[in-house]
């Protein structure tokens, strides 16, 4: 018994080229920009393929739907470029996570400031996590007054994003950079 192979599909839209148009009439652009007017979609492709060129639909939802001549490779290798571009040049900026304690001892809470400071000179948003445990729940002032001692400390290099605000147990904050 032979398998049969099958072609696995692809969750890419189908571009609308040649065949995939499926308009009985289409307004004709040429390949320089000039008009050729509202076409039946053979009599298009046939104009294309005269001319060793694609047509492609650059907007399905006109009256009539508006086609283009072109070289649809070099087209989509052009736009696939620009995405890579565009994409190197954005910036994503990174959520640095941090841990505090209501009973957290000095020397911690200054390395962890330490380590914030370092973050926001890099431009990181830091996210700062307070995790109340056991009978500390009922001593939240002791962690609000660490938290804002922590936020007092750090002013000059980051701004508030997010106020500090308490879900279930952990009492958290977003602190991002200043602009220079």
């Amino acid at each position: 018994m032979s398998k049969k192979y099958i072609k696995p599909k692809r969750n890419v839209p189908e571009e609308l080229v040649n065949e995939n148009i499926k308009f009985p009439r289409v307004l004709v652009i040429g390949q320089n920009g000039e008009q050729l007017g509202e076409m039946g979609r053979y009599d298009a492709i046939n104009t294309a393929r005269d001319q060793g060129l694609d047509l492609y639909c650059v907007a399905p939802n006109a009256t009539p739907p508006v086609c283009k001549i072109l070289d649809f490779g070099r087209y989509h290798f052009n736009e696939q470029k620009k995405a890579r571009e565009a994409k190197k040049k954005q910036h994503v900026t990174e959520i640095k996570p941090l841990r505090l304690s209501p009973v957290i001892d000095q020397h911690d809470f200054e390395t962890k400031l330490k380590q914030a400071r370092k973050w926001m000179e890099e431009g990181q948003k830091v996210k700062i996590d307070m995790r109340f445990r056991g009978r500390m729940i009922t001593r939240k002032e002791v962690g609000e007054a660490v938290m804002k001692k922590f936020i007092e400390q750090i002013s000059d290099l980051a701004g508030i994003e997010k106020q500090p605000n308490m879900e279930g147990n952990t009492m958290s904050v977003v602190l991002s950079p200043k602009k220079k």
